[in-house]
């Protein structure tokens, strides 16, 4: 008895194992496919020192021509006077290039900013057409954490998704309420929490199903300054994500 015991013990331990090492196999075979489509968003300006700047990560999807990142990174004004030009940087290490972009439309209480190329597409990743995430999905995202600082090398991190929490934080009286809280009691939406840790330069990246990359939704943490960790007075490194639905409704505007 002992012995057969022992042995369903074994068994059930080398398939949890095959199991693992098959779904990081999956998963880098995933992150091969995302890659391509994931870009740097920065500004170029000629006559500065480094003469591109970059602020974020994003990503193509659609036609190969859009664009979509996080709007608080995207400057409100350029300096026109210096030619300075809003772009995408796309290669890798020292190898980077340049491309301009036009901002197709904005989604400022959600973040999210569409940006259009000219010129030949690029790989596109696909935006999940329902509203499938689900509370401890497993999920990962692709980005530059610390931009040109590590040379423009795409980092990928593994993410639980460890709720579907309200943007807004529970107010206790009516002298915590502020015009942007105010905004978003009007109309409140939801949030994707991850376990993973993102940093400034991951703002904009997808958020991706490990097996299809099927885009589920955009990295973000901006959105939440002055809301859920307004209550924390030095943040966790807790990570959110601004849902699919949201990609969606931004592009299909006219």
């Amino acid at each position: 008895m002992a012995s057969n015991r022992f042995a369903a013990l074994l068994l059930a331990a080398m398939l949890c194992a095959i199991g693992a090492a098959a779904h990081a196999d999956t998963l880098a075979a995933t992150v091969a496919a995302v890659k391509p489509s994931i870009v740097g968003i920065g500004t170029l300006q000629r006559t500065r020192t480094p003469p591109v700047q970059f602020i974020a990560t994003g990503f193509v999807t659609g036609d190969g021509l859009s664009v979509i990142t996080a709007a608080h990174a995207v400057p409100l004004v350029l300096d026109v006077a210096r030619m300075e030009t809003l772009g995408i940087i796309t290669g890798r290490g020292d190898q980077l290039d340049f491309r301009p972009v036009t901002v197709k439309n904005i989604d400022r209480e959600h973040d999210l900013v569409h940006l259009r190329l000219m010129g030949a597409p690029l790989p596109a990743l696909r935006i999940d057409d329902g509203d499938r995430g689900a509370e401890g999905q497993s999920l990962a995202f692709t980005g530059f954490p610390l931009g040109m600082a590590l040379g423009m090398v795409p980092v990928t991190h593994r993410a639980t998704l460890a709720a579907i929490t309200p943007v807004v934080q529970p107010i206790a009286n009516s002298r915590s309420l502020d015009a942007r809280t105010i905004r978003q009691l009007q109309r409140p939406f939801s949030l994707f929490q991850l376990d993973g840790t993102a940093y400034p330069g991951n703002s904009g990246s997808p958020l991706y199903d490990p097996e299809t990359g099927v885009v589920f939704g955009v990295v973000n943490s901006a959105v939440l300054k002055g809301l859920k960790e307004s209550a924390i007075s030095q943040p966790s490194g807790i990570t959110y994500a601004i849902p699919a639905r949201y990609i969606r409704e931004l592009m299909d505007r006219i």
